[in-house]
């Protein structure tokens, strides 16, 4: 029979396996989701479940979470596609706040997450625990229920479908952080002549209202489309600048959490190459943004 004190110790066990591998597990459900929110509910169902897992039968904490993970993404996955297809106007990621830009991690960057939306589950599942994580074609093939030959093809063409969209521009630093922030003044105050300077001519704006903000139902292309939705919002506004905003690195770019005039909670994320701007996420959906609140300035 066991004791109480023994059953403590067995919980406390069981606790601190998934607690030390919480961060990693984290790391996957959000890049396979793109979401905080379901990540973190995943995570919740994940717990729950390990506790009610036989310790002894597990010879790897880790392995045997990332496995149920993954596998509970992929669930998440098939409700998450059909609800997107349904999404009024463009879906973006949740953007996540990283504390150290020198150590940003552009697996989580918009363009690279957005381009996975396009990837079929296993493929992403698969392209992840591989080129992301480092996990070998044996531990994939466990967690996905598939022989490793077949992993290796999955992660093949997914890696194949978001090649083009990889990231390479340097971890943001002072010179990313003043074209953000002068980015960011020159649109809210209509200055033509700075975002000229700003925006490369291929420049993308991309807005997310998830149909519960005012944004641009379709992304605008082209710096002159993108300077005349920028003067034309900065006009309604009264050519006023926030009160409460703040430069931060979002998903490995740099970016601004702005409280708008409208009450609406913005994050911005800025794509920057070869000194200019070539693309603008503006996250506006409050469902998606409500994580950031505590990183605004008091």
């Amino acid at each position: 029979m066991t004791s109480p004190q023994s059953s403590d110790n067995v919980t406390d066990q069981t606790t601190d396996a998934f607690v030390t591998a919480r961060p990693q597990l984290f790391a996957i459900a959000y890049r396979m989701l793109g979401s905080v929110s379901d990540a973190e509910d995943i995570l919740q169902d994940v717990f729950e479940r390990w506790l009610g897992v036989e310790q002894g039968d597990v010879k790897a904490p880790t392995g045997y979470l990332v496995r149920i993970t993954t596998r509970a993404c992929l669930d998440e996955l098939k409700s998450a596609r059909r609800r997107r297809e349904t999404y009024p106007g463009e879906w973006l990621p949740e953007p996540i706040w990283m504390e150290d830009p020198v150590g940003a991690d552009h697996s989580v960057s918009v363009a690279l997450l957005c381009a996975m939306e396009r990837l079929s589950p296993l493929e992403r599942a698969a392209f992840l625990l591989h080129d992301v994580f480092d996990a070998d074609y044996e531990e994939i093939a466990t967690a996905l229920n598939r022989s490793p030959e077949a992993c290796r093809q999955l992660a093949s063409r997914g890696r194949k479908h978001i090649q083009s969209n990889r990231p390479r521009f340097a971890a943001p630093d002072a010179e990313a952080q003043a074209l953000t922030e002068a980015f960011f003044v020159a649109s809210k105050s209509g200055d033509t002549e700075a975002l000229t300077k700003l925006l490369a001519q291929e420049a993308v704006l991309v807005s997310d209202g998830g149909g519960k903000a005012a944004a641009a139902i379709n992304p605008i292309l082209g710096q002159d489309r993108v300077i005349r939705l920028c003067t034309g919002l900065a006009r309604k506004a009264n050519y006023t600048i926030p009160h409460t905003w703040r430069y931060g690195v979002l998903n490995g770019q740099p970016g601004i959490l702005s409280l708008e005039r409208d009450g609406i909670l913005q994050a911005t994320l800025l794509t920057v190459q070869d000194g200019q701007i070539t693309r603008i996420d503006v996250v506006r959906n409050p469902e998606k943004t409500r994580h950031l609140e505590c990183h605004l300035p008091m």
